[in-house]
């Protein structure tokens, strides 16, 4: 047993480190008398619990669990830092109600995760492995083993944000012509990658190689299933060091099998580690990694670093502008502000649903008796939901919306003015992108009530909360009952029905809240009604 470390008195805040972190890369703490460093590697259950009674922060990596049981051990933690990007060991909702901010180093293993990319690339195209086990065999099989130069191929990126930029880079330095397919990409930003931007259909059809670098979402999960890899050249080989689950794997292994696909290299997998009667395991042209991608000795000490700087800001200074769920402002601000907070990142979140093409610039503009220093946090929170589609719900919030913005080539636009006529609080969201521009329009009714009040043109007047479902149809009659007949075939109940039209003559817009979730079913019987122009489905939560 692991004795309980004793409180540096001159120390005024203790850190635990509870996994193998790069020492060197912690300096910024071991080096500061103001911090009392506790490396606990291997520590867990009760021994954990005791260590964390009296500390202020505490660093994993992915090893420990950060529970809610292990928070309510630690009364007096002020901040917990994931040396690295995903957090999946951690409950971000109980650190969230504990007001705990919660900190990752997402940059510190970008290098590492596209260097990787390029050797399965390069692996797969030469057939590294494949002649290392046929050389360990006794065999000398050099007419089996011929590869091809990447030179004056297609790389296609699905998803070109900071680990795809860094592929396309090295991949143009070894003569490859880049695809790209990410719907949140402006025209002008891929231009400066050097890549050009196609369809999700073009750029499977066209790849030689195609690399995956997309978040695992509702959107993104299985996103390549049978018919998009039966769309890929039989020549083409797939290479997955995003995240498990992104692919199919029984349709992956299938095609191999088949021979309908070159081959593949998978880094990531639905579960890991990989089961032992996986379908991949018996699959030809196939190279497995056990989740690499941040496994190097640069990494592991850029994110230390990234860490350690993250959480000693924290601290020391208050900045949370690297925490994973903590706003920008506290204490009663905070409280007077949360209603407007809320309804600024669901107003973001069915603007960007309501949104096509790469996002150019966001303009929100609020109006009312709010603090000008609100704007900045108000803008954060319409940016997280807006983001939220493309980088996934757990990498944005208030605090960091800002920074993912600005790296993504997106202009932002505030205003203040007072208050209007129609109602006392108002936040209008304008997110201009390559498919156009789209207004949202919420309010504060009386005491912390939200509602949407426009979208475009349309007035309407709807609690933006659960699934929103939003049409736009041809204004004739019967459309109202159809669409209500429809969700009830499918058990689905209608909350709020709210119809809007500019005149007689032109469309009508309806945006109709749904109690339960809306499958991919019941949109498309939707868009198959001849009345219906448009369908779009927001889940607000």
């Amino acid at each position: 047993m692991t004795p309980t470390s004793v409180r540096d008195p001159e120390a005024r805040y203790k850190v635990l480190v509870a996994d193998k972190v790069s020492p060197s890369g912690l300096l910024a703490l071991t080096e500061d008398s103001r911090f009392q460093v506790t490396s606990l590697d291997g520590l867990e259950g009760s021994e954990l619990m005791a260590e964390l009674a009296d500390a202020d922060a505490l660093i994993v990596r992915s090893a420990t669990q950060v529970t809610r049981d292990l928070m309510d051990a630690a009364p007096s933690l002020k901040a917990i830092g994931r040396a690295g990007v995903g957090v999946d060991n951690i409950d971000l909702k109980a650190a969230t109600e504990r007001g705990i901010p919660v900190m990752n180093a997402p940059a510190g293993n970008t290098v590492s995760a596209a260097e990787l990319t390029l050797a399965l690339l390069l692996a797969t195209a030469r057939k590294v492995v494949e002649a290392d086990r046929s050389i360990r065999e006794g065999e000398w099989k050099r007419s089996a083993l011929k590869g091809f130069e990447l030179r004056g191929k297609i790389l296609g990126l699905v998803g070109a944000g900071r680990i795809g930029g860094e592929v396309a880079r090295r991949a143009q330095a070894f003569g490859m012509d880049v695809l790209a397919f990410d719907p949140y990409l402006t025209s002008e930003r891929a231009s400066d990658l050097g890549m050009a931007l196609a369809s999700l259909d073009e750029v499977l059809e066209s790849s030689d190689f195609l690399s995956l670098h997309v978040p695992l979402t509702d959107a993104t999960r299985g996103m390549l299933g049978a018919a998009e890899l039966g769309r890929m050249k039989p020549s083409a080989i797939l290479i997955n060091a995003a995240r498990g689950g992104v692919v199919v794997e029984a349709a992956l292994a299938e095609a191999l099998k088949e021979g309908r696909l070159r081959g593949a290299a998978l880094d990531v997998y639905e579960a890991e580690p990989l089961a032992q009667d996986s379908p991949l395991r018996d699959a030809p042209n196939l190279v497995l990694t056990p989740h690499l991608g941040a496994s190097t000795a640069d990494a592991q000490e850029l994110v230390a670093v990234e860490i350690a700087e993250a959480v000693k800001s924290a601290l020391l200074e208050g900045d949370l502008t690297r925490a994973l769920n903590a706003p920008a402002i506290g204490g009663e601000a905070l409280r007077t502000l949360r209603p407007m907070l809320t309804l600024a990142e669901r107003a973001g979140l069915l603007a960007s649903v309501l949104s096509s093409g790469g996002i150019q610039e966001v303009g929100v503009c609020v109006a009312g008796s709010y603090d000008p220093s609100f704007e900045r946090p108000l803008t954060a929170a319409v940016l997280t939901g807006i983001l939220r589609r493309v980088q996934g719900a757990d990498q944005v919030n208030f605090v960091n919306a800002l920074h993912m913005a600005e790296t993504r080539g997106i202009r932002i636009r505030t205003a203040h003015t007072s208050r209007r006529n129609d109602f006392s609080e108002v936040l209008e969201i304008t997110l201009d992108s390559e498919g156009g521009r789209v207004t949202v329009v919420g309010a504060m009714l009386g005491e912390g009530h939200p509602r949407i009040v426009g979208i475009d043109d349309f007035s309407v007047d709807v609690i933006p909360e659960g699934s929103l479902v939003v049409l736009v149809n041809r204004d004739v009659p019967g459309v109202i009952g159809r669409v209500g007949t429809l969700l009830g075939a499918h058990d689905l109940n209608i909350a709020e029905y709210h119809q809007s039209r500019r005149d007689a003559e032109g469309d009508a817009l309806a945006v109709i809240s749904i109690d339960g979730p809306v499958g991919s079913a019941v949109i498309e019987s939707l868009e198959a009604m001849p009345e219906i122009v448009g369908v779009w489905v927001a889940d607000l939560g």
